[in-house]
C-alpha cells in the first residue's frame, strides 16, 4: 500500500512517475492486536521514529478503584468498531475484554502504542 498521487488522471489517461516512492507515503494495514501470547513489532516511521505495535497480547493495565493493577486478558466481550472482531478476539481501543479482575474497557490503541491499557467496567 502507499499513499502517492494516483498513477492515472481523472480521465483514464496514464501518468507518469516522476520521482520513486517515499518515507512518507508509506501505508500498511491495520495491525489487529489478537488475544495471545506477548508479542511485538517495532515500526521505522517517519522522521526516524518507531512505533510499537502489538501483534498478540496476553496482560492489560487495568484501572481500579484501588489504584492500576495488572491483570490477565481471557477473552474479548465486546467490541463496537467491529461485531466480527468479537469473534475473532481482536482487541482495539473501546473494546471490551474480560479479565481476571474483571470487565475492562481499553483506553489505549494497542497497534499503535503497543501495550493495553483499559479501565474496570462496573457490571
Amino acid at each position: 500500500m502507499n499513499h502517492a498521487r494516483s498513477a492515472k488522471k481523472r480521465t483514464g489517461g496514464r501518468r507518469r512517475n516522476v520521482r520513486k516512492k517515499r518515507k512518507h507515503e508509506l501505508g500498511s494495514a491495520p495491525t489487529e492486536t489478537q488475544v495471545g501470547d506477548h508479542r511485538l513489532k517495532i515500526v521505522e516511521t517517519h522522521g526516524g521514529n518507531r512505533k510499537v505495535r502489538a501483534i498478540e497480547a496476553d496482560t492489560a493495565s487495568v484501572a481500579t478503584d484501588d489504584g492500576v493493577t495488572s491483570a490477565t486478558i481471557e477473552d474479548v466481550v465486546e467490541n463496537p468498531s467491529n461485531p466480527n472482531y468479537v469473534r475473532r478476539n481482536i482487541i482495539t481501543k473501546g473494546a471490551i475484554v474480560e479479565t481476571d479482575v474483571g470487565p475492562a474497557r481499553v483506553t489505549s490503541r494497542p497497534g499503535q502504542d503497543g501495550l493495553i491499557n483499559a479501565v474496570l467496567v462496573a457490571e
